[in-house]
Order: C-alpha cells, then sequence, then structure tokens
C-alpha cells in the first residue's frame, strides 16, 4: 500500500520516488530464485567458468621450408596463416630470387603481426602472432654448439 501511494506522491510531483531500494531488493529476489531453479550441475559449472588448463590437447607445429623458386613462397605464408611456427632456409637460392621470397615473407609476417627472427645470414624463424619467441636464437645455438 506504502508503494502505491509514494507512486502517486512522485506522479504529483511532491515527493521523489527511490527506485534504487525497490531495484535492489528485486534483483536479490530474482538471483535467488534463479538459482533455487538451476541444476545442481549447472551452478557448478557457472563456478568453474574461470578456470583455464593449461594442457590442452592441441599439439604445437614446427614447419621446415626450403623454396627453389619465388612460387614456393605462398606455401610459408599459408603455413604462418594456420598458426605454425615456419623455418625457412633460404641458402640455395640465387640473390635475386632469395631478395624476393625474403621480401614476400617480410610483407606475409608484417600482415599477420608474427615475428621474424635471423638464425643465419640465409635461415630464419617465422613466427605467428600466437607464438612467442623468447631470447636470441643465435645466442642460444652458439651456446649449444660450445658444449659439444
Amino acid at each position: 500500500m506504502g508503494n502505491i501511494v509514494d507512486k502517486l506522491k512522485y506522479i504529483m510531483g511532491i515527493d521523489d520516488l527511490d527506485y534504487e531500494e525497490e531495484e535492489e531488493e528485486y534483483i536479490a529476489q530474482e538471483e535467488e530464485e534463479e538459482i533455487e531453479s538451476l541444476p545442481v550441475n549447472t551452478q557448478t559449472k557457472r563456478m568453474r567458468s574461470k578456470i583455464v588448463n593449461i594442457h590442452t590437447a592441441t599439439s604445437m607445429k614446427v614447419s621446415i621450408h626450403e623454396p627453389l623458386s619465388y612460387e614456393d613462397a605462398p606455401k610459408i605464408i599459408d603455413d604462418l596463416k594456420m598458426r605454425k611456427t615456419v623455418v625457412v632456409n633460404l641458402e640455395q637460392l640465387e640473390p635475386g630470387i632469395k631478395r624476393q621470397i625474403f621480401d614476400f615473407i617480410n610483407g606475409g609476417i608484417y600482415s599477420l603481426e608474427g615475428t621474424i627472427q635471423k638464425i643465419t645470414t640465409d635461415i630464419f624463424v617465422l613466427a605467428p602472432v600466437n607464438v612467442e619467441v623468447d631470447g636470441n636464437i643465435k645466442e642460444e645455438l652458439n651456446r649449444f654448439t660450445l658444449k659439444w
């Protein structure tokens, strides 16, 4: 009954209607009813939604390419599109073709927001955006070969 009188006072401009208290009570009441109506399994799923499994079943793939002509360059970028890490060996190519392929690869890496890291003068590691290359591979290889 008090709610009707308060609403009439508000309509006439005599008093301000305080919706906030009513809304809080209504929302709390709805949440209780919603939780009670949910099956037990659904309630537990709601709480587990922030848990992320770090041991996924997907495997990381590394693709190795030794292109022999400029026509092989799109295959390298296709592997990057499929989020594979790519190792490119350009040692067997003539300097002109090598430069063309390298420019094509750099454009693809840029557009896919990936990274490129030089191992030797003609060998590169291309990593898609979902792969982070930590450290300098060249330094790691030098340390590894010094141990032998």
